[in-house]
């Protein structure tokens, strides 16, 4: 029986649906190769993921406003990349990864430190920070003075982060507590619910003075740590954008003006002693 001349058209059109909907699914699903820098460019915003709450490098300020390193040198990326505005989103590192391959955000700026296993999952940029990990132990305490002191410790993590990966695979017989963000973790090693935390010296440091917590470093540095952007796999253009412009920022100050002010250190100096493979 033959097809009605109505029918035809009817049957077209449902099948340009179906294939414009395929296509659709496609650039949005996680494994795509969606041309972000296009993206971003038309929308004319960045959307930015970092946890809000790891000072000084992302953090509220007393207005609600998100501040820091991070956040600087996200409004000086989407400047270069010719994007005008940047909408942050609060996100942690237990979501930043899925929130990146379900198109939540666009980028992630909240010092991810690069791992094979990440690379599987997103694109990171060249790095952008590097950090130094130290165990952090109750300013009283006398019971932990090094690596070897932890095992069979209770350890306070950040959750989701690479210090949560190294206390479980690298201590023995550890009890890991996980936080969402340093602050809480420090804050419930100050009362004494944790023997020790790992995290940044620098970050350990300063939210010890800033919220009056009776914590302190010890011992060597565990590693050093860099940092990267991260954003969807096979983003090639936009990975090409976003490179160019850290090493513009190197290259002019704007990343030593940012870094001295909030972490009074030089981060260019410390990106540019970094081993060739890594930086």
């Amino acid at each position: 029986m033959g097809m009605s001349p109505v029918r035809r058209p009817l049957r077209a059109a449902i099948s340009l649906l179906l294939v414009t909907a395929s296509a659709v699914l496609a650039g949005c699903s996680g494994g795509g190769t969606d041309n972000v820098l296009q993206r971003v460019q038309d929308n004319g915003t960045l959307r930015v993921a970092l946890t809000q709450a790891n000072p000084p490098w992302n953090y509220l300020d007393d207005a609600g406003k998100p501040v820091g390193y991070d956040v600087d040198v996200a409004h000086e990326m989407a400047r270069r990349i010719g994007v005008e505005d940047v909408e942050f989103v609060a996100s942690n590192f237990q979501s930043f990864i899925e929130g990146v391959r379900a198109g939540r955000f666009d980028i992630v700026i909240s010092g991810q430190t690069i791992t094979d296993e990440r690379k599987k999952q997103v694109d990171f940029s060249r790095p952008y920070q590097v950090n130094g990990v130290s165990i952090f132990v109750p300013a009283a305490g006398g019971a932990v003075s090094s690596l070897a002191d932890l095992e069979g410790k209770t350890v306070a993590v950040s959750a989701g982060t690479t210090q949560e990966k190294f206390a479980r695979e690298e201590i023995p017989g550890v009890q890991v507590k996980t936080y969402q963000n340093a602050t809480l973790g420090l804050t419930d090693l100050s009362r004494g619910n944790a023997d020790a935390m790992l995290v940044s010296r620098f970050q350990g440091t300063y939210l010890a003075k800033q919220n009056q917590l009776q914590v302190r470093p010890v011992g060597k540095l565990l590693e050093s740590e860099v940092n990267a952007m991260s954003f969807r796999k096979g983003s090639t253009e936009f990975k090409k954008e976003i490179d160019q412009a850290i090493a513009d920022m190197m290259a002019d100050g704007t990343l030593t003006r940012i870094s001295q002010q909030w972490l009074d250190l030089d981060m260019t100096q410390e990106l540019q002693a970094l081993p060739a493979e890594q930086g």
